[in-house]
């Protein structure tokens, strides 16, 4: 049987926000290296001086290195990335798919995140942590367990759920670094007049090891470095 722990963090994702692309994803951690790569990527942040939280969106041109070596050991890593990139969130009709509720699509969401071919292999079990957004943690925790217990008849291999702070783990902050590329480039922001210099490396950066646009899916079975491209409907 084999165990890993997914790390789910998200980007844009409150529904009346200033962005018209969201975006949710997960670094997936393989419990037999757990240990060493939480070390190894701890020892990357101290050799650049980096001793406390990175974020995407503080992002500078001072770490570029630091930036560089990250993504190089993950791609050379037993670590990989999972994203749903949601285009056109304006277009989102909670009230004919998501009965009125944003809750409910970000609930979807999770699912289809975790719910993939590559995901559910026979004798997978997963642990999944994600990152606190609100005060109403709890209770959406256990309506997400509730949703895989039922989809699996009461045998779910996501067999625990918990909310961490994102300072609390190497992984979570790994997974904002490249949702927010992802997100970044889908937003087109790399386009524009005063696109951030780091940021546009970091996205091109990505692009050259992973072989993929980050602004496009993937094809589903990817393993490493996975983008789900969902577009909704336009509304009529």
């Amino acid at each position: 049987m084999n165990e890993y722990s997914i790390y789910i963090d998200e980007s844009c994702h409150l529904q009346n926000d200033d962005s018209d692309v969201m975006s949710i994803g997960f670094i997936k951690v393989p419990k037999h290296d757990y240990e060493q790569l939480k070390n190894e990527l701890k020892a990357i942040k101290n050799k650049h001086g980096i001793n406390h939280e990175y974020k995407w969106n503080t992002c500078s041109n001072t770490k570029k290195e630091f930036y560089i070596e990250l993504i190089n050991y993950f791609f050379t890593s037993s670590l990989s990335f999972r994203t749903i990139v949601v285009k056109y969130k304006k277009h989102l009709d909670h009230d004919q798919f998501n009965h009125g509720n944003h809750d409910n699509f970000y609930y979807k969401m999770i699912y289809f995140l975790l719910n993939n071919q590559w995901m559910n292999p026979p004798n997978n079990i997963y642990k999944v942590f994600l990152d606190i957004k609100d005060t109403r943690g709890r209770d959406k925790i256990a309506k997400i367990h509730e949703v895989f217990e039922n989809l699996h008849y009461g045998e779910s291999p996501f067999i625990h759920f918990q909310h961490i702070r994102s300072h609390e783990s190497e992984f979570i902050q790994l997974a904002d670094f490249f949702i927010g590329a992802v997100n970044y480039k889908s937003r087109g922001l790399v386009f524009k007049e005063h696109a951030s210099p780091i940021k546009c490396f970091i996205v091109d950066y990505i692009e050259q090891l992973s072989g993929y646009s980050l602004d496009e899916g993937t094809e589903p079975w990817e393993e490493k470095f996975n983008i789900f491209d969902h577009q909704p409907r336009k509304i009529s």
